[in-house]
């Protein structure tokens, strides 16, 4: 159906760009008090996070417009930014343009805007999106950022930004200065049933439709609350499919598409009391511990989890007792096996050292002084490994795999030797 044939003049539900008007709600007006608190905070580091298409980019940018004239707020992408990379996308969001020949100088003209600012009682807020894709040396510069000073006060108000939990990493042992000044996180949460209503109404008035119900009946609003659980993100998409695909309105609840809803990070990220996991059915859990403190919760989604000292592991521990790659997690289909690395202190499960092991519903993995409780409804029985169903090829892919990550680790290695010695610092 066109445009014009439901009465409208512009696209209401835009999926890129800037939205044709901003809708407030309750969970956009609690992300607001976060920020203003972590600014007003003296130490001022907050974490923000968000399932994808849940409104934070949205959000982030409307705030930035309403607060911009208080103080100055960069908000950047911080995926996969090389170190002068970062620091060139945050000295133009701070209006700077100028090229600079070297890491060194970029950072010190940083850190010296961060410093006037703070001096004239305008600390910068520096926002970065996308904060789980960030690269170690990025991640490093952001907490030599974080220790900088004028007289008692922080000259840097941070706010990091993920699409899941992203706590672990503020937390993580490289991330001390940060971990120091976390104060606190904000999990973003879904319109409700009537606020969605709300939110169409308002996109489609905005859109040229003075009667949106002619478009959208109240229950066709509840539908698209139900298929998309209330993301705006989700709710854009589907409204704006919902209209193309009908033939006239009002909208028909066949046209509205029935879509995987992701999961709050909040739900992802949090376990009410950490001293005692949850069974959940779905995908295995693995829960990281030292000396019985849980220290964090890691989903197995995927194929493989390389465990080790090193920070290019997928589970990266820092401990001297626990060897650069120590162990590998593969799974297929309902089965996990464990296999040890030749690591020099060995793996045990349940208290036996094990070379290859099949995990079963909570088996304690450990290694060194720390140790993973395995979770997984459907792991229930332990069977021999000999006898198990279990593809070969699978498991000499994944070990092919940890030797191209081990590849690639020297190869960064030799890498930043040769750049220390030529006097690039980047």
């Amino acid at each position: 159906m066109e445009l014009g044939a439901a009465g409208l003049k512009e696209q209401p539900f835009r999926t890129h760009g800037r939205p044709l008007v901003f809708v407030g709600y309750s969970g956009q007006q609690k992300a607001f008090e976060f920020l203003d608190d972590t600014y007003e905070h003296i130490a001022g580091l907050g974490l923000f996070q968000g399932p994808s298409l849940s409104g934070k980019s949205t959000i982030l940018t409307s705030y930035r417009d309403t607060r911009g004239d208080c103080c100055e707020i960069a908000i950047v992408n911080g995926a996969s930014k090389s170190t002068a990379a970062l620091l060139e996308s945050i000295l133009g969001e701070y209006g700077y343009e100028h090229k600079f020949d070297s890491v060194n100088e970029l950072l010190s003209m940083l850190k010296v805007f961060m410093q006037q600012q703070t001096a004239a009682g305008r600390p910068p807020m520096l926002i970065i999106e996308n904060t789980h894709e960030m690269s170690p040396a990025a991640l490093a510069v952001l907490c030599d950022l974080a220790t900088v000073r004028v007289r008692e006060h922080f000259a840097l108000k941070i706010v990091l930004v993920g699409d899941r939990p992203i706590e672990y990493i503020a937390r993580a042992p490289a991330m001390e200065y940060i971990a120091r000044r976390l104060t606190g996180d904000c999990h973003l949460q879904p319109l409700t049933m009537d606020e969605t209503c709300d939110y169409l109404y308002a996109k489609v008035r905005r859109g040229g439709c003075m009667e949106p119900q002619f478009i959208f009946p109240e229950d066709i609003c509840d539908e698209l609350y139900r298929a998309s659980g209330g993301w705006p993100g989700i709710v854009d998409r589907l409204a704006l499919l919902a209209i193309a695909s009908a033939d006239k309105c009002p909208v028909d609840a066949r046209y509205i598409e029935k879509v995987v809803i992701p999961d709050s990070t909040q739900a992802l990220g949090c376990v009410d009391d950490a001293d005692a996991p949850r069974e959940q059915p779905g995908e295995p859990l693995l829960y990281l511990t030292h000396h019985g403190k849980t220290l964090r919760r890691v989903r197995f989604s995927g194929t493989r989890l390389l465990v080790g000292r090193s920070d290019l592991n997928d589970i990266a521990i820092e401990s001297r007792f626990i060897s650069r790659h120590h162990a590998l997690l593969v799974r297929h289909g309902d089965t996990t096996l464990l296999m040890d690395l030749n690591s020099a202190n060995g793996t045990y499960v349940n208290s036996r050292r094990v070379s290859n092991q099949v995990l079963a519903n909570g088996d304690i993995v450990t290694l060194g002084e720390h140790a993973l409780k395995y979770v997984d409804a459907s792991a229930g029985v332990r069977l021999p490994i000999e006898g198990m169903n279990f593809d070969d090829t699978v498991v000499l892919k994944t070990v092919e795999d940890m030797r191209s990550i081990l590849a690639r680790e020297n190869t960064a290695i030799l890498s930043a030797a040769r750049r220390k010695a030529s006097g690039d610092t980047d």
